[in-house]
């Protein structure tokens, strides 16, 4: 995942996937979903940005261990490597 913002425009985007999209769904004004022809969304943007959600709110990001493990299946990727 790839997060920019164009101050020039105050735009920003969320890159989900290097996947070429072949259209757009509005979802709302200023928020846009790009999508690939089988549904696949590649990319979030969201216009006049900053009266949306604040910037530093982007910079930022938290990881729930839990939530992952179960998502790769094993906690055992998790633990921490002994010490040698």
């Amino acid at each position: 995942m790839k997060v920019t913002y164009d101050k020039t425009v105050d735009a920003v985007y969320i890159e989900l996937t290097k996947a070429t999209p072949d259209g757009v769904i509005e979802v709302a004004e200023g928020i846009n979903i790009d999508v690939t022809s089988d549904g696949q969304i590649t990319g979030i943007e969201l216009l006049d940005a900053t009266r949306k959600v604040p910037l530093e709110a982007l910079l930022t990001y938290e990881i729930g261990a839990d939530s992952i493990s179960e998502w790769i299946g094993t906690k055992k990727d998790l633990e921490e490597p002994a010490e040698v």
